[in-house]
């Protein structure tokens, strides 16, 4: 995993590095800001073909992402991520409550599954379990809601 050093008065304190793609500057900005004192927001990008070309060259730890993005989706980057064996752990942000796009998320290749509506007391946590290898998915969805294994 790359992480950055950053200073946290006398310590050292490891961050992991994170790569946003959302078509919503808003969004991106909010994300920022909720995530930046945990982690190195490393760049910031409007679809997902602009995010698979940065995830080549950032080699960020997490990728947090949007499904419905324009020129390339979400769960388009994703599948072409995971074919590519990224190393970064992908996190979808999305408004979907839709069982189907949570099982093609998860197929494609994602770790998390994040509600836009519970971004603040979700992607933080998220962030956090798949950093440790876990999976998180919003509620009121579960992974129960997919027909993939767990």
């Amino acid at each position: 995993m790359h992480v950055a050093r950053a200073e946290a008065g006398s310590e050292n304190v490891m961050q992991p590095r994170v790569l946003l793609a959302d078509d919503h500057p808003a969004v991106l900005n909010m994300v920022a800001a909720l995530l930046s004192a945990t982690c190195e927001i490393v760049g910031r990008v409007g679809d997902g073909k602009a995010l698979i070309e940065a995830e080549g060259s950032l080699h960020p730890d997490v990728l947090i992402m949007d499904i419905s993005m324009p020129v390339m989706g979400g769960i388009e980057a994703a599948q072409h991520l995971k074919q590519s064996e990224t190393k970064a752990k992908i996190i979808v942000l999305t408004v979907h409550e839709d069982p189907d796009f949570l099982g093609a998320a998860l197929a494609a290749g994602a770790s998390a599954y994040v509600m836009k509506s519970r971004l603040a007391t979700d992607l933080t946590a998220a962030v956090n379990a798949v950093l440790k290898g876990r999976r998180f998915i919003s509620p009121p969805l579960s992974a129960e809601d997919t027909c993939l294994p767990h």
